[in-house]
C-alpha cells in the first residue's frame, strides 16, 4: 500500500533551507519509504514533536500517519531537530 506524502508549512520551511543536494536525497528517500513507511521508521521516544521519524543520512523527518496519509511534520539535522 503506498501513502500520499503531506508536508506542513514548517516541514515545507525546514526543506527550504537545506542545500539542493540534500532536498533530493530526502524527496527521494520519503518516496521510497512511502511504498512500507513501517519498514523504515523508528516510534519516537517522546511524541510531542510526532509519532515517528526516518532517518536519511544525518537528516531526521518526523512524521505522523492518519489513515493512508504520510503526514511530515519537521525535517532538520539530527544535533537540531529535537530541540524544541
Amino acid at each position: 500500500m503506498r501513502y500520499e506524502i503531506l508536508y506542513t508549512s514548517r516541514a515545507v520551511k525546514d526543506l527550504a533551507k537545506l542545500n539542493p543536494a540534500t532536498k533530493d536525497r530526502i524527496r527521494e528517500s520519503l518516496e521510497r519509504y512511502a511504498e512500507a513507511p513501517f519498514n523504515y521508521a523508528k516510534k519516537m521516544v517522546d511524541p510531542a514533536l510526532g509519532g515517528y521519524r526516518f532517518r536519511v543520512g544525518d537528516y531526521r523527518v518526523i512524521f505522523d500517519i492518519e489513515g493512508e496519509k504520510l503526514i511530515i511534520l519537521r525535517i532538520g539535522h539530527r544535533r537540531e531537530i529535537y530541540r524544541g
